[in-house]
């Protein structure tokens, strides 16, 4: 026998056209975009905010507490560590008792693709005697702006993010992973105390021939503190690969040994008010390592603060 189709799912069959609805998207419970205009970058970018249960239970109460401020997380590659960033955040605050904290995602330029943003936003400088291709046609790559877009979080994105949100300014961290912590590293030695703690995993120390080790020693001549506290974590394979030569090129780098190095150069200097932790995490690559090496950049910070 033939399935029998009633009347009423024929008039919704012919309605639609015949055609099966779209799924509606998935979202982020207690999540915002907003978007900003970087104006001295002349570029426009999006800020993902992942508010705490607490926050947005208040919001929705008026015999909560409305004037409580949270710590805030500033998050780069947020197309990725955006919603990885919340979810630990937030699991950790309901799971472990750990403190609420407020999330912000730094998005990827608009019209950009992540490659061509990121490779110039957070690297430090162009890269000598580079043969990079951009994957966006009819556009040359480009490199080293990361000082420059640290001024736009500094003096746009920190502003907007106070005026909107209850945020505590004052216990502000950044968290970054391989490019993303190159613009770490160059807030912590041209603007340390733009963040009061740094998560930074898996630095990509080899770029431009090591030029951060550079920009280290030059810091080094001009000053003797360096107001910052510094949580590195990287995978234990992030090693040379077996008959490499180890240098400061991409292909022969060894990122375990290169961080190891520049940590030590950071502490050999003994600089006033510099706290730095590095963990290397057996069995992780750097493909891998981001999640642990957050959750536990994350409880350095908020334990050392309780």
């Amino acid at each position: 026998m033939k399935p029998r189709v009633s009347a009423l799912a024929l008039v919704l069959c012919l309605a639609c056209g015949g055609a099966a609805a779209t799924p509606a998207s998935y979202q982020l419970d207690g999540t915002e975009v907003r978007d900003i205009h970087a104006r001295a970058l002349e570029r426009d970018y999006q800020l993902l905010v992942a508010l705490p249960e607490s926050y947005r239970n208040a919001n929705r109460s008026t015999n909560r507490n409305t004037t409580r401020r949270y710590p805030v997380l500033f998050v780069t590659d947020a197309n990725y560590a955006f919603p990885l960033v919340r979810s630990i955040a937030q699991r950790l605050a309901k799971h472990a008792g750990m403190e609420e904290v407020i999330v912000v995602g730094l998005s990827y330029a608009k019209g950009d693709s992540a490659v061509h943003s990121r490779r110039r936003d957070y690297t430090p400088s162009t890269p000598r005697g580079s043969s990079y291709r951009s994957d966006m046609p009819g556009r040359a790559p480009a490199f080293g702006e990361a000082g420059a877009y640290g001024r736009f979080i500094a003096d746009e994105v920190f502003p907007l993010v106070a005026a909107q949100y209850r945020a505590d300014m004052g216990r502000k961290a950044f968290v970054g992973h391989s490019y993303g912590s190159l613009l770490g590293l160059e807030l912590l030695l041209t603007r340390p105390a733009t963040f009061e703690h740094y998560i930074l995993g898996s630095p990509s120390l080899w770029f431009d021939r090591g030029v951060m080790f550079e920009r280290e020693q030059a810091y080094a001549r001009a000053r003797r503190d360096l107001p910052a506290s510094v949580y590195f974590g990287i995978g234990a394979r992030e090693t040379l690969a077996p008959g490499k030569r180890r240098s400061r090129l991409e292909e022969e780098a060894d990122m375990v040994a290169d961080l190891k190095e520049f940590d030590a150069a950071l502490n050999g200097r003994r600089y006033r008010g510099l706290q730095t932790r590095l963990e290397v995490f057996p069995g992780e690559d750097h493909a891998s390592v981001f999640p642990v090496l957050f959750t536990r950049g994350l409880r350095a910070w908020l334990d050392r603060a309780r």
